[in-house]
């Protein structure tokens, strides 16, 4: 019989260390999440607008829609026979939103993140990448047989000297990097990422996840908030947060798009999304600027968060609707959210290894759909702690 000491050696490891995981059994309603018989204030969702319980949407939704003639199962991969029409309805409506020549849907974030990577890079390449991106991007990174560097967080400096001494000795160089740090809150300069992409002949390539639906005129994100949209060679974005669906895309050349159809594996071998989804996803988007007045909200509320936490002489960080908290090592993060959660609010801890050692926080992700009262007892519960 196969010896399981060691797994059970490493979850003892994993306990002792603050860093033992469970799933939280939750049940959503609306802007509150009802976790063990408690409802707690959620302030952990990625459904930064409150789009997916927003009862107006989905009566719209299926006045408009013939709910029952629309499958509930694609049944097969895109290259097979589960490429619907409402794929291309929703590529069609993105390649014209962005203004750009196509786009191509994929079943989620990590699914475009660990297939993009590895299939348009070859032996002769290189990527450098921001250090702190997420773990999708990573996990696709190493997928990729090529070389890679990182260069220091936002630092774009580092990243031109690290262009000035090894462009020379590849084919072709990705810049890869997010958008909007989805821990830290972070926004990179867009502008000088372009620049420095002409200056060494580079791709870039933007992780928009965290941004996408939050941020710009019409919700298209940093790239659009920074008049970027031409010049950024992939940019992918994600429609499982405010966009409350699922799934995720990339804005490119229709060059890539027809290439990334031959050889990504993420792509090829995996069964469609259900068209119900795709059209639900399709829906939102093209009401996307309508909720404009929302994602301005979304970012006051954000700078007041960060603005008490500062007060408090908490550190804090970032410039966008994703507010963390440090708080030291793993256990200070586990302490911190129990109290959170004792009086109401739901949070969850972010830990070693997902962020430095050290640097455990909570991350709190403000949504539009909490009234303002809401957040004024938080404000006041944060004012009360010492």
């Amino acid at each position: 019989m196969p010896n399981s000491e060691r797994y059970i050696k490493k979850i003892s490891t994993f306990a002792e260390a603050g860093n033992y995981r469970t799933l939280h059994n939750v049940e959503l309603n609306g802007f509150l999440v009802n976790s063990n018989g408690e409802e707690l204030l959620n302030l952990s969702s990625d459904d930064y607008l409150g789009l997916a319980s927003n009862p107006n949407l989905i009566e719209d939704f299926h006045k408009r829609l013939d709910i029952k003639s629309i499958p509930f199962s694609a049944a097969s991969s895109r290259l097979i026979a589960g490429n619907h029409n409402q794929y291309a309805l929703l590529e069609d409506d993105l390649a014209e939103l962005y203004g750009r020549d196509s786009a191509l849907v994929f079943n989620s974030g990590y699914h475009a993140n660990i297939g993009i990577l590895p299939a348009l890079t070859g032996k002769n390449d290189l990527i450098i990448v921001d250090k702190h991106v997420k773990a999708s991007i990573v996990d696709g990174i190493k997928l990729a047989e090529v070389e890679v560097m990182r260069y220091n967080h936002l630092d774009y400096d580092h990243l031109r000297y690290i262009l000035s001494r090894e462009r020379e000795r590849f084919e072709n160089v990705f810049i890869v990097t997010e958008s909007l740090f989805g821990l830290s809150g972070d926004v990179v300069n867009l502008q000088q990422l372009c620049e420095i992409k002409r200056e060494y002949d580079a791709f870039l390539y933007i992780d928009e996840s965290y941004s996408f639906g939050v941020r710009g005129t019409n919700g298209l994100g940093i790239c659009e908030e920074q008049c970027c949209i031409d010049e950024v060679d992939f940019i992918v974005g994600n429609f499982g947060k405010a966009l409350a669906s699922t799934g995720a895309f990339l804005i490119s050349d229709s060059l890539y798009r027809e290439y990334l159809i031959n050889t990504q594996r993420t792509l090829i071998y995996t069964s469609a999304l259900p068209p119900i989804n795709v059209a639900w996803t399709r829906y939102v988007l093209n009401r996307m600027p309508e909720f404009y007045e929302m994602r301005i909200r979304l970012n006051q509320v954000a700078e007041e968060f960060r603005a008490v936490l500062e007060e408090q002489g908490f550190e804090t960080g970032g410039s966008s609707h994703i507010v963390p908290l440090i708080c030291g090592d793993n256990v200070a993060a586990e302490e911190m959210c129990e109290m959170f959660r004792n009086n109401g609010y739901y949070v969850i801890p972010v830990r070693y290894p997902t962020v430095p050692k050290g640097r455990a926080m909570i991350r709190f992700a403000v949504n539009a759909a909490i009234p303002d009262e809401e957040y004024g007892c938080l404000f006041d519960f944060l004012r009360c702690i010492e």
